[in-house]
């Protein structure tokens, strides 16, 4: 005799998704044969439905009797009200319809509304961890100040939400210098609490494999040693190192904490194709997520004196690279400031802008409230 379908409804806005929530489907997974978790964000709130839904699916690949679907509600919250209700009862039916759901039979929440909405899907209800026990923290509480809840957030959300300050610059502008300074400056002051994490240039490393590569081959053949002015560069080669420049980010977004440093990003890669290919292309710096949480440094050439460590040839382009990204970051509407002056006070400026930064932080919109009578 076969066992009856299970069929947990989880709903909420998940704004932002924390381990409270994630504790919550881990357990209905556990006990369920299916559980459906119906995101419902309203338009006023900063992070998109979408973004949410995604957040959720990648949390919970690994399960795959979790299913998530999202449902914009804008309807207003009260819950005595019972037309209010049955509104957002509605919109959740329409959500689970669309993805085929069974009958719900039991309701996962860890709020106080839990039993009722139980009650209207004819479901058991199962409330976990009402008090904050287990989880010791709330969507709210993420809301107004995500630095101090970083731990609670998964790794999706540390990548999108993660603060991102990028270094880029014409060469020997100092820009490897300055990214290293200001990663090494803020783990003193706040040592583990803050977790940062810097990026290193991927071109870089490609760079000195293509040309150890072209060497070699010149070897073979008996030809004498390529410097690096005669080496060719193609589009797809630009296309694969703004990937991996990509993941490489994403990567320490997700493992580090609310701040990264960047030595250079895909933008900056957009530069480099224009100078050694000859054409912008835009596409190139499409890869680039979170691009509304950053901060460009722009290394001005001027005060830093040219070296030559066996991978630069551009010492008569730095002038057009440094104006270059001025005018790319311009048109952006990116923030960026250019740093001038010596290794001190570029570092000083740079402390600056960054305290800026994260004490503007992420200005997330209040979610729609409880209306009250």
């Amino acid at each position: 005799m076969s066992m009856p379908l299970t069929h947990a409804l989880i709903i909420g806005k998940f704004y932002p998704p924390h381990k409270g929530h994630h504790l919550l489907v881990d357990t209905a997974a556990a006990a369920c044969a299916r559980v459906s978790v119906v995101v419902m964000a309203a338009s006023c709130e900063s992070i998109p439905l979408e973004t949410r839904v995604a957040w959720m699916i990648e949390a919970h690949h690994s399960q795959p009797n979790v299913v998530v679907v999202g449902v914009v509600d804008d309807v207003p919250i009260d819950y005595e009200d019972p037309s209010i209700w049955s509104q957002h009862e509605d919109l959740m039916r329409q959500a689970l319809d669309s993805i085929g759901a069974p009958p719900v039979t039991h309701v996962f929440s860890s709020e106080s509304y839990g039993d009722e909405l139980a009650r209207r899907f004819a479901a058991r209800s199962v409330i976990l961890d009402l008090a904050r026990s287990l989880v010791p923290v709330s969507a709210t509480q993420v809301r107004a100040d995500p630095a101090a809840c970083w731990e609670f957030l998964s790794l999706p959300v540390r990548r999108d939400l993660a603060l991102r300050v990028v270094v880029v610059g014409a060469e020997s502008s100092g820009t490897t210098t300055l990214s290293r300074d200001l990663a090494s400056e803020w783990r003193l002051r706040f040592g583990a609490k803050h977790n940062v994490c810097w990026v290193p240039e991927y071109g870089r490393e490609y760079t000195v494999s293509k040309l150890a590569v072209a060497t070699a081959r010149a070897q073979l053949t008996g030809l004498p040693p390529p410097d690096l002015a005669s080496v060719e560069w193609e589009s797809n080669e630009f296309e694969h190192i703004a990937r991996r420049q990509q993941q490489l980010e994403d990567e320490a977004a997700s493992a580090g904490g609310p701040l990264l440093i960047c030595d250079t990003d895909v933008l900056a890669t957009a530069v480099w194709h224009e100078r050694y290919v000859g054409t912008w292309r835009e596409e190139l710096t499409e890869a680039a997520g979170n691009k509304e949480r950053r901060l460009y440094l722009v290394t001005d050439h001027r005060d830093v004196p040219f070296e030559q460590d066996g991978l630069r040839d551009g010492e008569n382009q730095r002038e057009w690279m440094t104006e270059r990204f001025r005018t790319v970051l311009a048109g952006s509407g990116l923030p960026f400031e250019v740093l001038t002056g010596n290794r001190k006070a570029r570092l000083a400026r740079s402390l600056e802008l960054v305290e800026q930064l994260m004490a503007k932080g992420w200005c997330l919109a209040p979610p729609l409230t409880e209306r009250r009578a």
